[in-house]
């Protein structure tokens, strides 16, 4: 009897101990129910690059770890019903599950297709085609993983255009089509993804990446469709400066050609520097917008030293971006 109560004792330790590895909670139900606004940072930690989206009934953040290269061996990612308490859910993904991948796990873009969830993410930041690494893909059943490799190899493993095969983003366009749109070293490529996701298919003049570089692009590009314009945003700077900051420009393709209109996110030095690499969540069936970023608090120097944020994103008559306001206060409740 003592042998099995102890046997109870054991496992009952083991699955408490290893449940509270899988997710966490990051606010408490009473900091929840009083709260009437989210705050700025949204969760605790040093995240970056965060891609926005919904799935279900609950958004969700899939964030870069900020941490220095040979550390960002893993992804987390964070829900929400309500954009006000934010769970935890840890290490999604990370290179044990990824061969290829050693370092720099960037970026994660997400979506679902089917009954699968496929997270595309950049890994081991190289600087030629003589390297291993570039974009990657990985599935899992469930938005919070565990994710694993897709293909067993990188989907962009060479600079075509220019592009450093980084800071991918997945669009789906009117008709149903995926594109992958990515790019660093200041130049931008679109492709249209495979069915299946496992490749390319050429478009009609033969070529499979095409370049849409903006004025002034840097990295982390995102699009969206609003009014049937396309809407072409990404991140100008550098990324360790205050400096960094979010551009857009508008098209009637997703091939552009795409013109600058202006800044829509930067630095606000009585709140935070660094502003950039984010994503747009849309609320289901109405024209309300999200724009999730990262920043660095103006009490930190260190590169990596950044957090997520989030902000209502407005349009003037003309129907272009306003300018986003930096706050401290973050959006107000607003459940699914």
């Amino acid at each position: 009897m003592k042998k099995l109560l102890r046997s109870c004792l054991v496992f009952t330790f083991l699955y408490v101990h290893l449940s509270s590895c899988t997710t966490s909670q990051t606010k408490t139900d009473s900091d929840s129910t009083n709260a009437k606004t989210a705050g700025n940072p949204v969760y605790p930690g040093w995240y970056a690059d965060p891609e926005g989206t919904i799935f279900g009934k609950k958004y969700w953040i899939y964030p870069t770890f900020s941490a220095r290269y040979k550390d960002q061996m893993h992804l987390d990612a964070f829900s929400s019903p309500d954009l006000i308490t934010w769970t935890k859910h840890n290490r999604i993904i990370d290179t044990a599950s990824v061969k290829w991948a050693n370092k720099a796990m960037w970026a994660p873009a997400v979506v679902q297709k089917g009954k699968r969830y496929f997270l595309f993410f950049g890994a081991n930041d190289i600087q030629s085609d003589q390297e291993v690494g570039g974009i990657g893909v990985a599935v899992a059943d469930k938005p919070n993983g565990p994710f694993k490799d897709y293909l067993g190899k990188p989907l962009v493993d060479k600079f075509h255009n220019g592009a450093q095969p980084i800071d991918q983003f997945v669009f789906q366009d009117k008709d149903g089509q995926y594109y992958l749109i990515y790019g660093g070293w200041r130049h931008c490529n679109i492709a249209k993804l495979k069915d299946d996701f496992t490749g390319f298919v050429p478009f009609a003049d033969g070529t499979t990446f095409k370049e849409i570089t903006p004025q002034n692009y840097v990295e982390g590009p995102f699009m969206f469709i609003r009014n049937g314009k396309y809407y072409f945003m990404w991140s100008e700077g550098g990324w360790t400066g205050p400096d960094y900051s979010v551009a857009n420009a508008v098209a009637d393709s997703p091939f552009g050609p795409f013109k600058r209109v202006g800044k829509i996110l930067q630095q606000d030095p009585a709140i935070a520097t660094g502003a950039g690499h984010h994503s747009v969540i849309q609320v289901p069936k109405k024209d309300e917008r999200y724009i999730v970023y990262h920043r660095r608090p103006l009490t930190e120097i260190d590169r990596d030293h950044r957090v997520t944020c989030i902000e209502q994103m407005f349009f003037n008559e003309q129907g272009f971006i306003k300018p986003v306001k930096l706050t401290n206060e973050g959006v107000a409740r607003k459940p699914l």
